[in-house]
Parts: C-alpha cells; sequence; structure tokens
C-alpha cells in the first residue's frame, strides 16, 4: 500500500528495545513537527478551503499523537527530554531542487510530508509486530491506520494541486532515493534512523 520501495530490518527493534526512551522521545518530536509543518502550510496556502479543513484536522490530530506520545512516557517513567535534527529529514529536502515557484515549493512539501509518514507507518509496524512489549506493540499498532491516512492525505493533495503524471513520476523518483538512504538505517532508535 505505501509503495516504499525498501523496508526496515527487524534487527532495529533489538536497538529500538535497547533505548525506549530515545525512541519515544524522537517520536515526541516527530508529532510536533508534523503539527508545525501542517500549521505552516495552513499559513502559507491559506486561500485553499478544503486543504485548509483538512490539514487543520491533521495539526489536531498530529498534537493528539504528540500527548498520547507523552504520556506513555511520563507512565513509564521517561521525561521528555531534547529534541534531535532529523538526518532523515534534512536527506529528504536534499532532493528538490531550491525553488521560488509556490505551486512547485507545496508539492515538494506535500511529498516530503507524505513520504515521512509512510515511513513511519513501515516503522510502527515493524515495532507493532516484533517488540516483545506488548503494551507497546499496542500503541504502536493504533497509530498504523492514522498515519497511512496521513500518507494518503498528502499524495492525495499533491496530485490535486499539480498534474498526477508528474507527480508520480517524482514520487516514483523520490521513493527509489528514500529507498537508496534508509538501506544505511536502521542503527539507531529513532523513529527514522
Amino acid at each position: 500500500m505505501l509503495g516504499l520501495k525498501s523496508d526496515t530490518d527487524v534487527s532495529w527493534v533489538k536497538i529500538v528495545e535497547d533505548n525506549l526512551q530515545q525512541l519515544l522521545t524522537d517520536h515526541a518530536f516527530a508529532e510536533q513537527k508534523a503539527a508545525a509543518a501542517a500549521v505552516s502550510l495552513i499559513i502559507n496556502y491559506s486561500e485553499e478551503t478544503e486543504f485548509v479543513q483538512a490539514l487543520s484536522d491533521h495539526a489536531i490530530e498530529e498534537m493528539g499523537h504528540f500527548k498520547m506520545v507523552h504520556e506513555l512516557m511520563i507512565e513509564r517513567g521517561y521525561q521528555l527530554g531534547q529534541d534531535q535534527k532529523s538526518e532523515y529529514a534534512k536527506h529528504l529536502s536534499k532532493f528538490f531542487p531550491k525553488t521560488k515557484d509556490r505551486q512547485q515549493s507545496l508539492i515538494n512539501r506535500l511529498l516530503m510530508a507524505s513520504m515521512i509518514e509512510a515511513r513511519s507507518c513501515e516503522r510502527f509496524s515493524v515495532l507493532s509486530k516484533n517488540l516483545k512489549d506488548k503494551e507497546l506493540a499496542k500503541f504502536f499498532e493504533g497509530l498504523l491506520a492514522s498515519e497511512a491516512g496521513h500518507y494518503s492525505l498528502f499524495l492525495g493533495f499533491a496530485r490535486i494541486f499539480m498534474d498526477r503524471e508528474i507527480v508520480d513520476k517524482k514520487w516514483d523518483d523520490f521513493l527509489t532515493y528514500e529507498a537508496d538512504y534508509m538501506i544505511q538505517q536502521g542503527k539507531s532508535p529513532l523513529v527514522h534512523g
């Protein structure tokens, strides 16, 4: 369904199990960044009423996910800790050439958001199926549908705002770019690490 061109090796789960607080901190901040990105898109494309309505709901849902992760951390005696820069997001952004074209910038942002959501969904699926901690496995399983929905939301809007054939070609190239990067990952307890 997600169309990703690489899969996370199950060995990554052991790294996560040895560093749950770091994973949950990274996850919490990722949810905050997703909400902030949605708000930024609303601000910059406020004339697109349907888009604004969808992203308003999305931002609220992402902050709800942040709250869920944070409450889980508190229950386990963890503190939120400090945010770390996302090397994954930094690498993804290099795929897109700098542009002053407003429409192209929107498409790039939508494709990037879609990719991040797709990989989050894939990673949460791996965790839900392989974590020994069944409570945490169930927690990640509970997020799968919404992450898949977020992936579809962003990709769907990209296809509305620009010719689908152009978007799909760029998306396919982006999937290859992301897969090449992810082959080297799976060594850190980060959602996209």
